[in-house]
């Protein structure tokens, strides 16, 4: 959507390979420089006794794609900036094999997501407190580490923080069309909801934004690049983690593959914070996983954890994509006046983060009190995660199931450290077809929405589905043929107590000393909405784990 603006400078210094002078150990190792990795990098690093080397196996954050918000238009098909993984063919889906694109660079998918800002509701916590059996991952005990985080422009409350480094903001700029969407949701009988993350979580609105002055305010951005210049934190890019070092039950390092070969790098404590396809490809390369798999692929088992790598959830989401008059969507921006314009005054549809409205809706399928669909709404035609191009223009509603019952596995392709993890995400598994059942009532309820009145003025005929639907059975085809991720991994090293658990409540890998798992990886269920916020909260709360540092009175 936007053009790049030129080469720009790295926003921080990062370096390759260790510099003559760097030490050879640590007290803290952290693996993975994403949305936990640069909490915990500004935090153990705060008390300068503690020496911390953060790794990142991708490239600095220097692209200015990477900072202007509708950058990520131009981003889905960087290879140097993303993963770019791809699920093993899918069952339900008609054999397709999915794209999941996550961040691969200093802020890691905070880079690269649409940067809502969504924390979930207080039933999904008291859920983890439930399974883990440990209250303090109840709601009343992690808000106050959302709140640590936050630096809201709004301004404090009982539902939001402000002076943390992670910049929240409404956006500068929104389309139109956005404002249609939330006004046809109000037509259709949805609640209007101008905060998400205040006392209500149902209806639509405008999203709020990980962004500062304009700008994406990418963990990077926030936590590591205001402590950047701390004489005891050490950042390396191109370095990519190739096994945990684990003697006599205890990790004691890590072997790094960097730009002149691997190296050993010893630490009192190694945390793994790759996110839930890295680390427990990680763990498993370590030797640590199902047993039996490990010998597949010729690797020593160390300790028998069975659940690493299972347990996997992802949001599966539906299109909706309707044509509209020209000149009104973001499909033929003119890209340098944008980006100039940007650049110059960090607003216009250069600050937008795309996805600018949506809401939640609790279905008359919901299992409990919590909604259990999430709608995105984007004012441009948006097919294969923006990767096919579409003549014309439009709008795209997205919807996904917030509580999938399917659940899937992540294994090893080899013991090659840099071929990527076969990933089963097994969509609309669950043997009694519910995950199925609610898509097809989210979809419903995009098409219900966006034949509202408010979009008289602008519609166009139907794009996908390509013409009016009307039974459960095509419903069910439009989703299996079309229905791509909306990027939510989670649960593949889930915390408990229970012999599938990979890490007990204050992340620690079972069996193993000195190794802990810091990411979305962790969470036993997914949230009910995006798991950036949530994934920046485990970091908060681990980290004062980590230093056995209680704050804002919570129980350390």
């Amino acid at each position: 959507m936007v053009s790049s603006m030129g080469r720009g400078k790295p926003s921080m210094r990062a370096t390759p390979f260790r510099l003559r002078g760097e030490p050879m150990n640590y007290d803290y190792v952290i693996v993975g420089a994403g949305s936990a990795g640069c909490v915990l990098a500004n935090r153990l690093s705060a008390l300068p006794g503690r020496r911390v080397l953060l790794l990142e196996a991708g490239p600095s954050d220097w692209n200015p794609l990477l900072h202007m918000p509708a950058g990520i238009a131009r981003l889905a098909n960087n290879r140097q900036l993303n993963w770019g993984y791809v699920t093993e063919p899918e069952p339900a889906l008609l054999g397709r094999r999915l794209w999941w694109p996550r961040g691969r660079t200093l802020g890691g998918s905070s880079s690269i997501n649409a940067m809502c800002y969504i924390r979930g509701v207080p039933g999904d916590y008291d859920g983890w407190a439930a399974t883990t059996g440990d209250p303090r991952w109840s709601w009343a005990q992690v808000l106050p580490w959302f709140l640590r985080s936050e630096d809201n422009s709004r301004g404090a409350s009982d539902w939001h923080g402000t002076g943390g480094p992670l910049g929240v903001s409404d956006l500068r700029y929104h389309n139109e069309l956005s404002t249609a969407l939330v006004d046809a949701a109000a037509s259709d009988g949805h609640a209007r909801n101008d905060d998400f993350n205040g006392a209500s979580h149902a209806g639509f609105g405008l999203y709020q934004v990980t962004q500062r002055d304009g700008a994406r305010c990418s963990t990077a951005t926030a936590f590591l690049k205001p402590v950047r210049e701390r004489s005891n934190l050490h950042v390396r890019t191109h370095a990519l983690v190739e096994r945990v070092l684990i003697e006599q039950g205890r990790a004691v390092g890590v072997q790094v593959r960097g730009r002149h070969g691997s190296e050993r790098i010893e630490a009192g404590e190694v945390i793994l914070a790759g996110g839930a396809v890295n680390s427990p490809q990680l763990l498993m390369l370590s030797g640590l996983g199902p047993v039996d798999h490990l010998r597949e692929h010729g690797i020593a088992p160390i300790a028998n954890l069975p659940g690493v790598g299972g347990n996997l959830q992802d949001h599966l989401d539906i299109c909706t994509l309707d044509g509209c008059r020209p000149h009104v969507s973001y499909d033929h921006l003119n890209e340098l006046a944008t980006g100039w314009r940007w650049w110059r005054h960090r607003d216009g549809p250069g600050s937008s983060n795309v996805a600018e409205a949506g809401g939640f809706v609790r279905s008359a399928l919901a299992e409990d009190e919590r909604c259990d669909l999430q709608f995105h709404f984007v004012p441009a035609l948006l097919d294969d995660h923006g990767r096919h191009r579409l003549p014309g223009d439009g709008y795209t509603l997205h919807a996904c199931v917030l509580h999938p019952r399917s659940r899937g596995q992540l294994r090893l392709h080899s013991a090659d450290p840099a071929q990527p993890a076969a990933i089963h995400a097994n969509y609309l598994s669950d043997a009694e077809g519910f995950d199925l059942q609610r898509m097809i009532v989210a979809a419903r309820v995009s098409r219900e929405i966006l034949d509202q009145a408010a979009f008289d003025a602008y519609r166009g005929g139907p794009v996908f589905p390509e013409r009016r639907l009307q039974s459960d059975a095509e419903y069910a085809e439009f989703i299996r043929r079309k229905a791509e991720t909306i990027y939510h991994p989670v649960g593949t090293c889930r915390m408990g107590s229970d012999d599938a658990a990979v890490v007990d409540s204050e992340l620690r890998v079972h069996g193993v000393q000195g190794l802990r798992v810091v990411d979305a990886s962790v969470m036993p269920t997914l949230p009910s909405g995006n798991t950036n916020a949530p994934t920046i909260m485990i970091a908060e709360r681990a980290s004062a784990w980590i230093l056995d540092e209680p704050f804002c009175g919570v129980a350390g």
